[in-house]
């Protein structure tokens, strides 16, 4: 057989060796986030597998880009936990399936593209908040208990796990210099793992996760279940029940989107690849909708996965298949297996995903940045990091953005001003007129010095938005107001249409254009004399 085959993308070669093996790891570092994040919301730990199970399969096969892992992410699940607490797990099915039903949509009207809009310090925050979020949540991981319960690990419990998440590391970090043959983190898994359970060594394990919520004469948890089963979720069909899921169903797709297209970005950068962001919106939607239905609890693109994936050599579908698999295979048969893996070495391998997230670019481009910028990066870091909400992290970072740019542009409007040999006041306009720059553009004219006659002149400038219309109407009747005449001349065909959309608010006199040939009045269309005194538009019109 070929070492390397098309599947799925004839155009695309596939090494079948790595992509199994980084399927593999990508299903070990999972497994342990799936279920602490279901454990977290209230879930049992069977739904969170099945909702990586069903979303990691779906999105490989028909997500907007290979090497995209996707899951029960912690962003979505966080958007359920209120649902859950106040209506329980069928409305969180409901809730999950509506989320799916509006990415679908949006992919399908192909808003998907819109990510472009995210600006370069946007995803340098959102990245570097994303990096130390994976780093704290491995700190959980040296407690005991579960939420506010929690204490620290203390005397050797303490000191072995640190030990062998150091061994973890250690492994990751000089096994690619001896080979890279099989994936660094599956090797220190799998060493970690043999070294536990030979050696009889007393630390946290899988099986811990899923029972730290285990009270004392309850039957102890497993990952054991059977396939996914095909349930309608047990909601009243009813408006005022429509209204409790609606806002969780938005939420959670606006979400999943935003965290999943600019993780596709940034696969984009690190493979030098195109994803397409719209069939990824459709395929995280299908896979939600079947999270709804088969008792899954959704989930989205997740960074960690991915880049986990990506540094174990994955480039095709195929790993993420393989993780999906794997994870249903556990289920299925593997449970009392994985249930003894140390969490240390899963610990290890995250604080290297940690490492690896991080834009360490970030601080050298600090030197070269905008201050605007630099500010627009860490609130997008902070606001990541401590309220968890990547959406608002990034929608706050756009629109700081905007105004910033809206600012800029703003200033860059002047004006150059003559008077002709026929005595008309020229204003040659140059840089945009919208609605941040209509003060300035306002204070280049003259009104009261300025002669009978003017040209306002915008071969260099265009009108962008009705801001700026009503800006031109307002220095016409300005000028009107003291026997003044004012014409345009060289409009583009935007600066056409939008005066032509303006005529119950604006009545000013456009010159013909002679680029795009605009003419309101003919009898100028048709007149070449070279006299100056004909060439007064002024003039030729009798005014």
């Amino acid at each position: 057989m070929q070492k390397y085959l098309n599947i799925f993308d004839f155009k695309q070669k596939v090494d079948y060796k790595n992509e199994i093996l980084a399927g593999l790891t990508v299903a070990m570092t999972m497994i342990p986030e799936s279920l602490m994040f279901a454990i977290l919301a209230g879930f049992s730990p069977l739904v969170g597998l099945y909702g990586a199970f069903i979303m990691g399969l779906v999105t490989s096969i028909f997500g907007g880009r290979p090497g995209l892992i996707s899951g029960g992410a912690g962003a979505t699940v966080v958007v359920l936990m209120a649902l859950m607490n106040s209506h329980g797990l069928e409305y969180v099915f409901g809730a999950v399936a509506l989320a799916g039903v509006i990415q679908m949509i949006i992919g399908f009207l192909k808003l998907g593209k819109f990510i472009r809009l995210v600006p370069q310090p946007v995803m340098f925050g959102f990245v570097n908040g994303l990096a130390i979020i994976i780093f704290m949540a491995q700190m959980d991981q040296f407690k005991v208990g579960v939420g506010d319960a929690a204490v620290w690990l203390t005397g050797p419990a303490m000191y072995t796990m640190l030990g062998l998440v150091l061994f973890t590391i250690a492994i990751i970090v000089f096994v690619p210099k001896l080979t890279k043959a099989v994936p660094a983190s599956l090797i220190g898994i799998i060493v970690v793992f043999l070294i536990v359970y030979f050696f009889n060594i007393d630390t946290k394990q899988v099986v811990d996760i899923i029972n730290q919520d285990t009270l004392p004469g309850e039957e102890l948890k497993s990952l054991s279940g059977t396939l996914p089963t095909f349930h309608i979720p047990q909601i009243p069909f009813t408006f005022e029940d429509f209204k409790i899921i609606l806002p969780y169903g938005l939420i959670m797709a606006a979400v999943g989107l935003t965290e999943g297209l600019l993780t596709l970005n940034l696969v984009d950068e690190i493979t030098g690849t195109k994803g397409n962001s719209n069939r990824e919106c459709v395929a995280q939607g299908g896979a939600n909708i079947l999270n709804g239905f088969f008792g899954g609890m959704g989930g989205c693109p997740m960074i960690a996965q991915t880049l986990v994936n990506l540094s174990a050599g994955s480039r095709a579908r195929l790993s993420g298949i393989i993780a999906s698999l794997t994870i249903l295979l556990i289920i299925l048969f593997g449970a009392p297996v994985i249930e003894l893996v140390p969490i240390a070495a899963l610990v290890g391998v995250m604080v290297m995903v940690s490492v690896g997230t991080f834009e360490w670019a970030s601080f050298k481009a600090l030197r070269r940045m905008p201050k605007s910028d630099i500010f627009v990066m860490i609130l997008v870091t902070l606001i990541t990091v401590f309220l968890h909400n990547l959406a608002l992290a990034v929608l706050i970072g756009v629109i700081i953005s905007a105004l910033v740019f809206a600012w800029e542009s703003a200033k860059r409007i002047r004006a150059r001003k003559h008077i002709d040999e026929n005595g008309v006041k020229h204003y040659e306009i140059y840089g945009p007129l919208f609605f941040g720059s209509t003060t300035l553009f306002n204070e280049k004219f003259d009104v009261q010095g300025d002669p009978d006659h003017i040209i306002i002149d915008f071969k260099e400038s265009r009108v962008s938005d009705m801001s700026g219309i009503e800006a031109l109407n307002k220095i016409t009747e300005r000028y009107a107001q003291v026997g003044k005449k004012v014409l345009l001349r060289h409009l583009s065909k935007d600066c056409i249409r939008l005066l032509a959309n303006a005529d119950d608010i604006i009545d000013v006199n456009v010159m013909e254009d002679p680029t795009y040939k605009v003419m309101v009045d003919k009898p100028l269309a048709k007149k070449k004399d070279k006299d100056p005194e004909t060439q007064n538009p002024f003039k030729l019109w009798g005014l």
